[in-house]
């Protein structure tokens, strides 16, 4: 018998990592003006120990919410808001998007349309086949 390891499908990690985005905290980078270690191989050169390169710890920017570990996803800033045009940052806007019915991560209607409401359309298409 021969056992290996594969990776995932794609599907899983296309999954993992929606889970991720959907769950990713906000945070602050607390101003302690620590600098990170240096490690010196020589006198001409100073690098940083990879393991100490970000020694900080990041907070969460809500307190009420728990500090990100490793695996979590975070970001610095919100997204600037996406439902209406704004050329200067190439949005388009969401007006006129379709949506799929039944979503309920970031493509579904509760967050595309906006709190406009949508329309729904249907529609009946005739094709020749063979």
């Amino acid at each position: 018998e021969t056992c290996s390891m594969r990776p995932a499908g794609g599907r899983s990690i296309a999954d993992a990592l929606i889970d991720r985005y959907d769950g990713a905290t906000r945070v602050i980078v607390p101003n302690t003006g620590i600098e990170a270690p240096v490690q010196r191989n020589d006198a001409a050169t100073q690098r940083v120990a990879r393991g100490d390169r970000y020694s900080f710890e990041l907070k969460p920017h809500n307190p009420t919410h728990k500090a990100p570990n490793k695996r979590d996803l975070v970001y610095l800033e919100p997204s600037p808001p996406f439902c209406e045009k704004n050329t200067r940052l190439s949005i388009l806007g969401t007006h006129g998007r379709t949506c799929p019915e039944a979503s309920d991560r970031v493509d579904g209607r509760d967050l595309m349309c906006c709190g406009r409401g949508f329309r729904t359309q249907t529609m009946s298409v005739v094709e020749l086949c063979n």
